[in-house]
């Protein structure tokens, strides 16, 4: 394993940081805005000549490098804005679709790309959704959220993302609904927010944060981190002090949340569904898109006012 990089986290924010630049370099006017558009293109080409070169002298002493270079994700970054990633489009939105199938797999359902379709020069990737979501209360926003952003990280390439119908059976969400707004949507309806801290919980810990101006509840169930709301499904009240139970009789991994006021039990694990004899179906938490993006943890949160708890 590599040794950790000094200032990880300063790098890999480096993008949004040029991007802000070259925006404030708008208030110069569109001359010295230009300029300072093709002085960091100049700078980036010079950068992306020498990382070939470096590349192939690398590859050409030990071809199983490149596999190293594109595991990491920075590295790999950077090797996707020069063209110079070792693995196809097809073969990246595949690793992207895995990262986030645990995420998935909590809501009972599983994804898989069934082709990658180049028309016009445009690519689109198309999917098929499978499992059931009975217990899933994971909204097509959710999905959208964490299937949208891996792949578009993975395959900046990829212009739209389609889904199909299965012949039988039924879809995790339904498929007319999930993409809706791929290409289309503001940022204004969502944006990530690093939160490195869910990382410094200890197995069975439960700790409340605030993010963009909402109550987030973060659970570690073993090495799995949960987010949801901090509203309980059933009294609807913050679950400041709850605390996660295994029930009597389960796996180490199977965990509930009861909240301290009502004393519903819910699964962290499994979408947050209440697990309580006699509860209605609907009785669940409100789970948050909770991802590692770019090596940090990171949470979707919308960008419209939002009630919670305090916790």
């Amino acid at each position: 394993m590599a040794p950790p990089i000094e200032n990880d986290a300063q790098w890999r924010t480096a993008g949004d940081r040029i991007q802000a630049l070259l925006d404030a370099s708008a208030a110069g006017g569109p001359a010295a805005h230009e300029r300072a558009v093709q002085l960091v293109g100049e700078v980036t080409d010079l950068y992306g000549a020498a990382l070939e070169r470096m590349l192939r002298i690398t590859v050409s002493a030990d071809a199983t490098l490149s596999e190293r270079l594109a595991a990491d994700d920075l590295v790999a970054s950077l090797l996707l804005v020069h063209g110079l990633h070792p693995h196809d489009v097809h073969r990246r939105v595949e690793d992207a679709l895995e990262r986030v199938r645990p995420y998935l797999g909590s809501h009972g359902g599983d994804v898989a790309l069934l082709e990658i379709v180049d028309g016009a020069g445009e690519l689109t990737a198309r999917l098929q959704f499978a499992g059931s979501c009975k217990s899933c209360p994971s909204s097509a926003v959710t999905l959208e959220l964490t299937v949208e952003d891996a792949i578009r990280a993975a395959a900046p390439e990829v212009t739209s993302i389609e889904v199909v119908a299965p012949e039988s059976g039924t879809t995790v969400i339904p498929p007319a609904t999930l993409f809706s707004r791929v290409q289309q949507r503001a940022p204004a309806h969502a944006a990530w927010h690093a939160v490195p801290e869910f990382a410094d919980l200890a197995p069975g810990e439960v700790g409340g944060f605030s993010v963009a101006g909402t109550t987030v509840l973060a659970c570690r169930v073993d090495d799995e981190v949960f987010a949801y709301r901090d509203r309980c499904g059933v009294c609807h009240e913050s679950l400041a002090g709850a605390a996660l139970h295994r029930r009597m009789g389960s796996t180490a991994g199977d965990a509930v949340l009861r909240c301290p006021r009502c004393r519903a039990h819910f699964d962290v694990v499994h979408a947050g569904a209440c697990v309580d004899a006699g509860a209605a179906p609907p009785a669940h938490l409100e789970p948050i898109p909770l991802l590692a993006r770019d090596g940090v943890l990171s949470v979707a949160m919308p960008a419209e006012p939002t009630e919670a708890g305090v916790a």
